[in-house]
């Protein structure tokens, strides 16, 4: 009797049961959502879909392995490199990994430590130790669960894509130098916080290179760029990974660090849960970092499910995704772990090898935690120069240098200014002071180009209707008459109420009647409404009326609650063109009367 057929595992009834057991521990984890939002889960999404057929599970549970290999150097590199223990990466690659694929919303995403983050989190380390690493990932967990309850997924979607290409190509260009130590063996290693700082003691620490160590990163490095052109099948940092470490084994070269002679080796078990000490003034010392890693967490993550979903022709759900990442934030760091977010390069591998649920995932998890268990202690021959070697082409795929020349050469000369301010600024000052400042900048630009779009502009001559209406009335109307007709283009906001007004001004005392034609106004805003209130006011001044025509509902609607309406009448508002006519010449007769 096979084990499938053995009255001791039944793979369908444990399956069910793993089910019924997510839908628990779901309702238990996010009881605000309530149970409808369980069919927003991938998970479920994916079971509807049909995707737990037996073709089905071995596919994602190749590309799981494959993928989880893939993980392995990228785990132990990124937690180095963010300051952290390499066995913490793998902690938190598997935490990751599993909670996102359990509670997220996307199918294919492989959550896991990130060179995104690296720029961020060695800063946070330096500062204020591992322990409050682990206090601000586990309180960005918790802002990015509240960013999906409130539903702002699709918002943080709007940053523009300059101030993305900047502060990426920041961040690679800052693991790229901070690589340099453990790359070339120099002694002593980088000084200082900031990033010219530490650039400056590398350049002077140069005449410590060591000649083993950077022969064994540069044999990395090629193997690396060489097995990513050539090798289809075998992950290309795997291959690093054993040719370096045997090297080194073989001939044992002298200044070469390993992760045993520099962290003691990756332990052969499992973290325990433990809860982090939150003392009340460390919480408020970590409030800015917790927003950073939740802030950055999430622009990586949505950007990783878009790419998956243009390789997978699927459709994620951007608030049920930031949910899943924020629970894989809050409970990593219970586990040794930091913070987490969608890996854009370890999901493409999941969708290239035939990933379609996110079973992939949980085998990905499955298989770095039999890593562990089995294969730990061997890890401790691991060249750090060789996880450099990795990081370097992660710098350099992270950079995406092409896409960056092509934005400096055909961009617009305000979105290539904002792409250099938001790199130079991540470099030298601050990720979240390039953000801001990048996506400030974008939206005030923005906002000017909408006020020059809106236009105002006198209507010389009278369009004639289907019916012929228009022609008539506008023919009823005695010549130099007063009445003066104007079209509003675009949204009357704050950036184009001054534009309205001052278009406006100068027919106040001549015009008896004013015609405003709103059709194609989209939408009003408080400046705006204080605006047209302003003209209303001016106009009733000098004894003129203002007729308000072809208003949208939604416009209609904001005007009355800012008493606009009654300000210049109900009668006054009129929906169409030839009834404005009309009621012009109405008007115009009650004065000659």
């Amino acid at each position: 009797m096979s084990l499938s057929e053995s009255a001791y595992f039944n793979p369908r009834t444990f399956l069910r049961s793993a089910q019924d057991l997510y839908k628990l521990l779901y309702c238990a984890v996010v009881p605000a959502i309530g149970l409808e939002a369980l069919e927003m889960i991938a998970l479920l999404q994916a079971k509807t879909a049909g995707l737990w057929s037996r073709g089905h599970i071995r596919n994602n549970v190749l590309a799981g392995i494959v993928v989880g290999i893939v993980a392995l150097p990228l785990a132990m590199a990124f937690a180095i490199a963010s300051g952290a223990r390499p066995e913490q990466g793998l902690y938190t690659a598997i935490v990751a990994a599993l909670l996102t694929s359990l509670f997220g919303g996307t199918r294919v995403q492989i959550s896991g430590p990130t060179g995104a983050f690296i720029a961020v989190l060695s800063i946070i380390t330096a500062q204020h130790g591992i322990a409050g690493l682990q206090i601000a990932t586990f309180m960005a967990g918790i802002i990015l669960t509240v960013f999906g309850l409130a539903r702002l997924g699709t918002v943080i979607k709007y940053i523009p894509n300059p101030v993305i290409v900047g502060f990426t190509a920041g961040i690679a260009v800052i693991i790229f130098v901070g690589q340099w130590k453990d790359f070339l063996g120099l002694s002593p290693g980088p000084s200082g916080l900031r990033f010219h700082q530490k650039l400056w003691s590398l350049i002077e620490a140069m005449p410590t290179i060591n000649p083993a160590t950077a022969g064994l990163a540069v044999l990395a490095l090629a193997i690396l760029t060489l097995g990513a052109r050539y090798l289809r099948r075998i992950p290309a940092p795997l291959i690093a990974l054993i040719v370096v470490t045997a090297v080194q084994a073989v001939f044992q070269f002298k200044g070469v660090t390993t992760i045993g002679s520099a962290f003691g080796g990756i332990p052969r078990a499992l973290p325990t849960l433990s809860f982090p000490s939150l003392d009340p003034a460390r919480v408020l010392s970590l409030v800015g970092p917790a927003f950073t890693i939740a802030l950055l967490g999430a622009i990586e993550s949505l950007l990783s499910a878009v790419v998956a979903d243009g390789m997978s022709g699927t459709r994620h759900d951007s608030n049920q995704e930031l949910i899943g990442q924020g629970i894989a934030n809050i409970v990593a760091p219970l586990f040794g772990g930091f913070a987490a977010t969608g890996a854009i390069a370890r999901t493409a591998t999941n969708i290239r090898n035939g990933a379609t649920s996110p079973l992939a995932g949980i085998v990905h998890s499955v298989f770095l935690v039999l890593v562990i268990l089995l294969l730990g202690p061997l890890a401790s021959a691991i060249p750090l120069c060789c996880l450099s070697a990795v990081l370097f082409v992660v710098a350099w795929n992270m950079s995406e240098l092409p896409h960056v020349v092509r934005l400096l050469r055909g961009a617009p000369k305000v979105d290539v200014g904002i792409l250099l301010l938001t790199f130079f600024l991540t470099v030298f000052v601050d990720l979240v002071v390039a953000v801001n400042v990048g996506v400030i900048l974008a939206a005030l630009f923005f906002m000017r180009r909408m006020a020059d779009a809106v236009n105002v502009e006198q209507q010389i001559d009278v369009p004639t209707s289907s019916a012929g209406s228009s022609e008539s009335a506008a023919a009823a109307l005695p010549a130099n008459n007063g009445i003066v007709i104007f079209n509003i283009d675009g949204p009357v906001f704050f950036g184009a109420a001054e534009k309205l007004e001052r278009t406006l001004e100068h027919i106040q005392r001549p015009a008896t009647t004013l015609i405003l034609r709103m059709g194609n106004v989209p939408f009003v805003d408080a400046t705006g409404i204080f605006a047209i209130e302003e003209i209303i006011t001016d106009f009733k001044r000098h004894g003129a009326v203002v007729l308000l025509v072809e208003v949208r509902p939604n416009v209609r609607y904001k005007l009355e609650r800012g008493g606009i309406i009654a300000h210049v009448g109900a009668e006054n508002v009129i929906d169409t063109f030839d009834q404005s006519l009309v009621r012009a010449k109405e008007l115009q007769a009650g004065v000659a009367a």
